[in-house]
């Protein structure tokens, strides 16, 4: 695994595009229980090289009821973005993520990791390549059971989804709870 996590910290695949350039984000041991695979680092998370080190890393943590210490724990949580590195900011936000990544490490990474309980797709970009689905956001997170226990869907974590949010309260009723009971059984279990 260090040898794995050097190589990608290393990476340079993207770099022509990478307005910041490369600075791939990532942190896993080979005995991280939980993998959460989000999509790729904020403008942030890039100049800190901390991932989810920003408000969206305020509110995962909240919804999944652990500290930072827990969190950072990568013999529990392996952080894993889509893309590695920061895209760039578009029109609406942050670019997506750099398709070249996920083909090139994650399969490597995951077959590293193998105490692993339940891997969380944190938005749709990561929904899409492990789900095979094009159905939306609202609708796979809504039957997250469906992809229980390997998988478990989440919409990210931006303070800009506080929109979605209010306008779907089951997801604070009845998933955020779910999550957070899974969360403590595998770290407790």
């Amino acid at each position: 695994m260090k040898v794995l996590l050097e190589q990608i910290r290393a990476c340079t695949v993207c770099e022509k595009f990478l307005p910041l350039g490369p600075n791939p984000i990532v942190a896993a041991s080979s005995k991280s229980k939980i993998i959460i695979i989000g999509q790729a680092p904020g403008r942030i998370v890039h100049n800190t090289g901390i991932p989810w080190n920003d408000k969206s890393g305020d509110n995962l943590r909240n919804w999944l009821g652990v500290d930072k210490a827990t969190f950072y724990n990568p013999d529990i949580f392996a952080l894993i973005p889509m893309g590695f590195c920061y895209p760039g900011t578009g029109k609406s936000g942050d670019l997506l993520p750099r398709p070249e990544c996920a083909p090139l490490w994650h399969e490597k990474l995951l077959e590293s990791m193998p105490n692993v309980k339940m891997i969380l797709l944190v938005g749709k970009t990561a929904q899409n390549y492990y789900l095979h689905t094009k159905i939306n956001l609202t609708t796979t997170v809504q039957q997250f059971e469906n992809y229980l226990p390997k998988y478990f869907p989440l919409p990210h974590p931006s303070p800009r989804n506080n929109i979605w949010q209010a306008k779907n309260k089951w997801f604070g009723q009845k998933v955020v709870p779910h999550l957070k009971s899974k969360i403590t059984s595998i770290i407790t279990g």
